[in-house]
């Protein structure tokens, strides 16, 4: 079992990972001057670039919404892992070997490398069968999905390809590739048999099975011909890379939208994705030949960020039996969700692609919104299997339906379930409300449930802008030119520490900053110190991790800034200009306060401490003037 990683390894990735590079799998990046780049931000729409990155100092912030961050952080956002998780799959990026506390492991470099070459075998399996869709023998393949209402534009979104039918096509374009047989063999793309291994899928529609970071790790196939005597779907099997119970088909396009929305919609299959998703309902995914589970539930918790604040899974089922069923298991599943269960039934059985194609896009809208709460229609299930007609069948109705009113977790809403359930059997409330009492005390006297909500976790401020010690920090006036100095002074010092050799450092040190917000980073960088400077990343990490907690975010945003140089020596210019400027300013401040020392003094009382003034007022002057004439 996998330990703690080492804090030296952490700061290690942090420190070797190039953010850009990281960013760029998921933003178009633009030049933003020199060291910095913009885009879009994904945590926001918007329509002008104001999410930055500056790869110096490792770090990425967006001036809409406030996001901000590092690599590790920028992909636990976006892939909606754990920091574990990114860390080790930023580790595994650069080749780097983590190490772990308590005795524990993680992936060894070598189990790594055969995960990388799984994945790269996937990809080009995946590149591989999408061409094929093109090609004159996947014309049934194209005439399947034209049935069904997708055009190539559709295909292409959803990365629909085709399996041509001879044995060994892809077995062939991987081994050219430079992939072994043994290599292949744990791909799960290949059957084998008396000759060796061929082609597990052959003439048929191939849908590529993503994890939830865009990697494709295994594939659903739709048999097309007469001919093939294999399954309706066949998909790969049990794998290093695949595991059914922990895969949803279409989580890598529908997780920001689910993220988003807060809503989680789950159908049946890989058509009815496609279909939800073509007709607007963009937070639809689908099991891969399995129930949705335990496992299943663990990654709509994680995107839902599934906390007791809202957010809802909806569950798309056949109006049959067999429908039916498959919704009964789900509210087994029900209280592993904090999130709102609801469950959305055709009338007529028509699953989210026969629905759109019969009747278009805004009848499956209209299906999702006219879900229902999973638990009244786990009731009304539940009646269903009694004759109601009889007291007998209204008694042994009340019996099973009054544990599932009983795990209804709102308790504003379970007294209202309770009147329901007694209008459907015509039976007292004050009965139905006993047998739900008791039913409640029966659960209560087993285990919690192992699904029970975890807490939340507190920071040290409030949304406030308030500290653990009761400092509140309001945002600095940009109108105000102090506050507009020190701002830029610490915007260079985050990204250009080395601009404070040659006694600038002692003088930043000195320096005051009026504005409290800038006072606080400039602690931090005193308490940090010039010796972690050579590393700009670590440099930017132990600022932050010393300020108030309110004030991390500006530190990003200090860290980002776009600073107005486009070469390497106007940057030097510029920060050389701006320190100099805060440190005339400083200079101003304390020749102030001489000046009022000096007019409150009497000369002829105090003539050595007058003179004194007088000849620290005059090296404060030169200084002054050295600083004009350097800059």
């Amino acid at each position: 079992m996998a330990g703690l990683i080492k804090r030296e390894d952490i700061d290690e990735v942090r420190q070797r990972t190039d953010i850009k590079e990281v960013v760029d799998g998921y933003v178009t990046l633009k030049s933003a001057g020199l060291g910095s780049f913009k885009g879009l931000c994904p945590f926001h729409d918007e329509r002008s670039p104001s999410f930055t990155v500056r790869p110096q100092v490792g770090r990425y912030h967006c001036f809409g919404c406030g996001e901000d961050g590092d690599a590790i952080s920028f992909v636990q956002k976006m892939d909606h892992s754990s920091f574990h998780e990114a860390v080790e799959k930023l580790a595994a990026r650069i080749g780097y070997e983590l190490r772990y506390e308590d005795g524990g492991s993680g992936p060894s470099r070598e189990e790594v490398g055969k995960r990388q070459r799984l994945l790269d075998a996937h990809k080009i399996a995946d590149e591989f069968f999408r061409a094929q869709l093109l090609t004159p023998g996947a014309a049934e393949g194209r005439n399947f999905l034209a049935g069904r209402g997708f055009d190539r534009a559709a295909a292409e979104h959803f990365g629909v390809g085709y399996a041509p039918q001879g044995w060994d096509s892809l077995l062939k374009h991987l081994r050219g590739r430079g992939f072994t047989d043994a290599e292949l063999k744990l791909t799960g793309m290949f059957s084998e048999g008396n000759r060796g291994i061929y082609d597990r899928f052959r003439g048929r529609l191939i849908w590529p099975i993503r994890d939830i970071a865009g990697d494709t790790i295994g594939f659903g196939a739709r048999k097309l011909y007469e001919d093939d005597q294999g399954p309706k779907y066949l998909n790969t099997p049990e794998t290093t890379l695949y595991k059914k119970s922990q895969v949803l088909y279409g989580i890598d396009i529908a997780k920001r939208n689910i993220a988003k929305d807060r809503q989680l919609v789950v159908v049946e299959g890989y058509t009815d994705v496609m279909a939800c998703h073509l007709a607007g309902v963009t937070t639809a995914v689908a099991t891969c030949g399995t129930a949705f589970g335990t496992e299943h539930i663990k990654i709509a918790r994680r995107l839902l960020s599934d906390d007791g604040t809202g957010g809802e899974v909806v569950f798309t089922f056949d109006g049959d039996a067999a429908g039916q069923k498959a919704a009964l298991r789900a509210f087994e599943e029900d209280q592993r969700f904090v999130a709102q269960t609801y469950v959305a039934v055709e009338p007529t059985g028509a699953d989210p692609c026969d629905l759109r194609q019969l009747k278009g896009d805004a009848a499956v809208r209209e299906l999702i919104d006219s879900r229902k709460p999973l638990f009244e229609f786990a009731i009304r299930a539940s009646l269903r299997r009694h004759n109601l007609d009889t007291v007998e069948g209204r008694v042994a109705a009340l019996r099973e339906a009054a544990p599932v009113v009983a795990q209804i977790r709102d308790s504003g809403i379970r007294p209202a379930y309770i009147r329901e359930l007694a209008g459907w059997l015509g039976m007292p409330i004050e009965e139905v409300t006993r047998y739900v009492g008791a039913a409640a005390k029966r659960a209560a006297s087993g285990a919690s449930p192992s699904g029970a909500a975890e807490q939340p976790t507190t920071t040290a401020a409030s949304s406030n802008g308030q500290a653990s010690n009761g400092q509140v920090f309001n945002r600095p006036d940009p109108r105000d030119p102090v506050a507009g100095m020190e701002r830029q002074a610490l915007e260079v010092v985050l990204q250009e520490p080395s601009v404070l050799g040659d006694g600038a450092w002692e003088r930043f040190e000195a320096s005051h900053f009026a504005t409290p917000a800038y006072a606080a980073v400039h602690a931090a960088v005193r308490a940090t110190g010039l010796a972690h400077a050579a590393d700009p990343v670590a440099w930017v990490e132990r600022i932050r991790q010393e300020v108030p907690e309110p004030l991390r975010p500006l530190v990003s945003e200090l860290a980002v800034t776009p600073l107005p140089a486009s070469t390497p020596e106007a940057m030097q210019r510029y920060c050389r200009d701006i320190l100099a400027r805060l440190f005339e300013l400083q200079i101003t401040r304390i020749k102030a306060d001489k000046m009022g020392q000096l007019q409150r003094l009497d000369a002829a009382a105090f003539p050595e401490e007058f003179q004194r003034l007088n000849r620290e007022l005059m090296v404060l002057e030169m200084q002054r003037r050295a600083l004009r004439s350097d800059s």
